[in-house]
């Protein structure tokens, strides 16, 4: 006989993995604000470009920015790691841990 499936530990375990991985996210957010330098603005100054980044629909716009992103990581991975550890899309790698938050989307 099958055992039942416990249906609330399920759920409550998918919470909080959902948890874990927005308190990641928000960690990983914060730091990219540090290492692009981006902390020594001010909290408004910060929302308007941000807002102004996610209201631009201009392809070519977010494609440049998206490259200068790019460089911005390869330039910080050279300067930190030798070649053979170096993360080309920036963060260094950890074990377990996610791509960096410049590879995501941002649809949330």
């Amino acid at each position: 006989m099958r055992k039942p499936r416990d249906f609330d530990a399920e759920l409550k375990a998918l919470e909080d993995k959902a948890r874990e991985l927005k308190t990641r996210k928000v960690q990983q957010l914060g730091e990219l604000v540090i290492a692009t330098g981006a902390d020594q603005l001010t909290t408004d100054e910060l929302a308007g470009a941000l807002v102004a980044i996610a209201e631009t629909e201009d392809i070519s716009k977010r494609e440049a920015w998206a490259k200068r992103g790019m460089t911005f990581f390869e330039s910080r991975s050279r300067r930190t790691a030798p070649a053979s550890e170096r993360n080309p899309r920036g963060a260094p790698a950890q074990p377990g841990s996610p791509q960096s938050p410049a590879s995501d989307t941002g649809s949330q």
